[in-house]
């Protein structure tokens, strides 16, 4: 704890964190959110699965796109403009009765003009923190953004049960205009400046750390929205028992964050730390009694929020810091897909073969996850000793004092 203490006395790491955390809390309640409104007005999971799916499919496409033109349009600008149109696209969305095909196509906008905030906030922490600070901030981010998934699907869940699907959808969209705005009038974001990356779009998936963390970032985020339609559709959205699953599920992960985070990383990390994701899911494949979900599921969370730290430790300390934004963005890009195919394919699952099938499919890819990286261990760097800060560029970087 010595560690996280010294850490968020550092001068603008807690606003930073703080206000990044609460612009992102849309992420932990918008699936959920037009899960349950979809459904509701639509009767069908499978069409609740595919508006999901689209606003994701959208921010993924986007969010290299995006991330790249921070360097030339700048953070701030970028984010506000971007910010507003996709709160006034999702708000839509959940305001009017729109048909299915509608919904699919405004989602996918909403989700290009997603504000990549995630982008934004990882290229940031290197000039925040001293080189041996940075590995445990990473962990201490992956921990914390957990609240997200504690707090946004009970929050989301009761919204929608006790007020409106539309109400919730409006919360979540709450949280991205004063979360944002915080992050975006924040000192230190105003001090760093991107410098361009001379790669083309795209040339940095050519570095295998980034390549095998965007596949493996799909695989695994495709397994937790799998696992979130799962418990929705076993318990339904008129009582508490889905949220509080799910919330059991971030607090596995981010207690898991916080004990392991300070641990440094070898290239076999990223492999037993997905067993354990595993292990957990696998277990809660069998019963569906409420308590047995909710200790499976902490269990398989203690290794969430470490194995995300790896992914984006591993292109920190291998990528130049003008590549950094666009490669957390091909990541960003890969778990948003994965959300997409999850959601889809859950929601196949639970309208064909029921509920539980959904929670089968998600150990299916939480496995598929765990052997890619034993595969592709070689190729992962080895963070022992402190080693965790970007190349540097071969130009100035420049930042406003």
């Amino acid at each position: 704890m010595k560690t996280y203490i010294e850490l968020l006395r550092v001068k603008g790491v807690t606003r930073i964190l703080v206000s990044q955390l609460l612009a992102r809390f849309p992420h932990g309640m918008l699936s959920i959110a037009f899960l349950i409104h979809v459904e509701q007005v639509h009767h069908s999971f499978a069409a609740a699965g595919l508006v999901v799916g689209a606003i994701s499919l959208g921010e993924a496409i986007a969010g290299p796109i995006s991330s790249r033109l921070m360097a030339r349009w700048g953070i701030r600008p970028l984010l506000g403009g971007m910010g507003l149109v996709s709160v006034i696209t999702l708000s839509s969305m959940a305001i009017f009765p729109l048909s299915v095909p509608v919904l699919v196509v405004l989602g996918f906008i909403g989700g290009c003009a997603f504000p990549p905030i995630q982008p934004a906030v990882r290229t940031i922490y290197p000039k925040l923190v001293p080189n041996r600070l940075l590995t445990p901030l990473f962990s201490l981010d992956a921990s914390a953004q957990e609240i997200i998934w504690i707090v946004g699907p009970v929050l989301t869940t009761f919204i929608a049960m006790q007020v409106g699907s539309m109400e919730a959808v409006l919360a979540a969209m709450a949280f991205l205009v004063g979360g944002g705005i915080w992050f975006i009038t924040s000192p230190s974001v105003g001090q760093v400046r991107i410098p361009r990356s001379k790669r083309r779009l795209g040339g940095v998936l050519t570095r295998p750390p980034v390549i095998i963390s965007t596949l493996l970032g799909l695989s695994l985020v495709a397994c937790f929205s799998a696992v979130e339609a799962g418990i929705i559709g076993l318990f339904g959205e008129d009582g508490p028992e889905a949220g509080t699953i799910l919330a059991i599920y971030a607090v596995g992960s981010l207690v898991g964050g916080l004990a392991w985070g300070h641990r440094e990383i070898a290239p076999w990390s990223m492999t037993r730390r997905l067993l354990l994701v595993t292990a957990g899911l696998v277990g809660a494949m069998f019963v569906t009694d409420f308590w047995w979900l909710s200790v499976m599921l902490f269990i398989s969370g203690l290794g969430v929020a470490p194995a995300l730290t790896v992914l984006f430790a591993n292109v920190s300390a291998t990528m130049k810091f003008s590549e950094t934004a666009e490669s957390y963005a091909w990541i960003g890009s890969g778990q948003l897909i994965g959300a997409g195919i999850g959601s889809a394919v859950a929601g196949l699952c639970i309208d064909h073969y029921g509920a539980q099938t959904a929670i089968v499919a998600a150990a299916i890819f939480s496995l598929i996850t765990a052997l890619g990286a034993l595969v592709t261990y070689k190729w992962s760097p080895d963070l022992r000793g402190g080693h965790g800060a970007p190349l540097p560029d071969t130009g100035p970087v420049e930042t406003i004092s």
